[in-house]
């Protein structure tokens, strides 16, 4: 049953891949192996559009936003599973009510803020929105929630803090649960569009789904080149995916499951 629905899903990528590398951009052609392939598209695409800038420029973002996330997240999921406070149930669920505040409610006041701070037109201010999130507090804290509590009783005992069990205890036991959050966090940020594109402004600081609406725009009829830029701003995603597969399948499952 699932193996139908790969041509679904698989698809559309083949076909525009089949498209970057044919010498006409034909795209009702259903021959997904041209006779004549070839990768000059990438080659022009890459230097006369200056992707390599914006490429750039998205892994930058990308890497502190997974960074930022890894951090803030597991630092407020920490106590919210673990320690015993008043209000902890009202705050996680303050925390999880945000997650159905649309992020087109909130973005002139976020670009004020962002404009006040002097955060236009630069990386940072595409970071620290995104620093963290409560999809990926719930992520982490349902998984510490996994974890047993006599490995924190042996710590206090052993007369380490609360910082030193969240860094030497409880951190090493959740990597699946890490490595789920990061391709999440790094997926949403590689084809995060809306919110670069009202806090830049210059062509330097274009981070690749940018730069790509732009290419779109200027050669929409060579879809060659379309294409191709698709398939280099896609290409990393899929990369990641199965790298960290094994461990994003782990964090998923275990993450949701106690006792």
């Amino acid at each position: 049953m699932l193996l139908a629905l790969v041509p679904l899903f698989v698809g559309p990528f083949l076909w525009m891949l089949s498209i970057s590398v044919r010498e006409s951009g034909n795209i009702y052609s259903l021959n997904l192996i041209p006779e004549n392939a070839t990768l000059q598209w990438y080659g022009e695409v890459w230097s006369q559009y200056n992707l390599d800038r914006a490429f750039l420029n998205s892994i930058i973002v990308a890497i502190l936003q997974v960074g930022s996330n890894l951090l803030f997240c597991s630092l407020a999921a920490y106590p919210l599973a673990r320690l015993h406070f008043p209000g902890r149930k009202i705050v996680f669920l303050l925390i999880l009510s945000t997650m159905m505040v649309p992020f087109q409610l909130y973005m002139i006041p976020l670009f004020l803020l962002s404009l006040k701070l002097g955060l236009f037109d630069t990386l940072v201010g595409i970071v620290i929105p995104a620093a963290s999130g409560a999809f990926g507090i719930y992520l982490i804290k349902q998984y510490y929630e996994t974890i047993p509590s006599d490995l924190e009783e042996a710590a206090r005992i052993d007369g380490a803090g609360e910082f030193r069990i969240w860094a030497s205890v409880m951190m090493p036991l959740t990597k699946p649960a890490m490595a789920a959050l990061a391709i999440f966090v790094f997926v949403q940020s590689w084809s995060n569009f809306l919110w670069p594109l009202i806090i830049i402004n210059s062509e330097s600081t274009w981070t690749l789904p940018i730069a790509i609406a732009r290419l779109s725009g200027d050669f929409i009829d060579k879809t060659q080149y379309i294409a191709a830029g698709s398939v280099i701003a896609v290409a990393p995603v899929i990369v990641v995916f199965f790298l960290a597969q094994r461990w994003f399948i782990g964090g998923v499952t275990l993450g949701s499951v106690k006792g």
